[in-house]
């Protein structure tokens, strides 16, 4: 095993486990734990965030360039990733089945877009 993918798997699995950790802090009321459940669920993303960097800087890959399709894919999988926990969100918490279902396959769709938006068709 390589060095950089060692070093990213210890900071991947840290920085999964603070921001899971955190989320689960804000979103269950009987914890009592909004405000320490958001500040440890920062910590997560900047550790995964610096996790990112450090792989890239280990591999020596140039910095990432923000273009328009970058940032296009990008918000395209946060609205599909968005859409799909809505969708489960409605099935699963609010019992609201048709609904959560065809808004989660809407997600899902909108995910699946992205591999052609990114790789193109041929």
């Amino acid at each position: 095993m390589k060095k950089s993918t060692f070093v990213s798997m210890i900071l991947g699995t840290i920085g999964g486990i603070l921001f899971a950790l955190g989320m689960c802090m804000v979103l269950i009321p009987e914890w009592n734990a909004f405000q320490p459940g958001v500040i440890m669920g920062l910590i997560g993303a900047v550790v995964l965030l610096i996790m990112v960097l450090v792989w890239r800087r280990m591999e020596n890959k140039e910095p990432i360039k923000l273009s328009g399709k970058a940032i296009g894919s990008t918000l395209i999988g946060i609205l599909g990733a968005l859409l799909f926990g809505v969708g489960m969100c409605l099935t699963m918490v609010w019992s609201h089945m048709i609904a959560g279902i065809l808004i989660g396959i809407a997600g899902i769709v909108v995910l699946l877009c992205l591999i052609p938006f990114i790789k193109g068709l041929k």
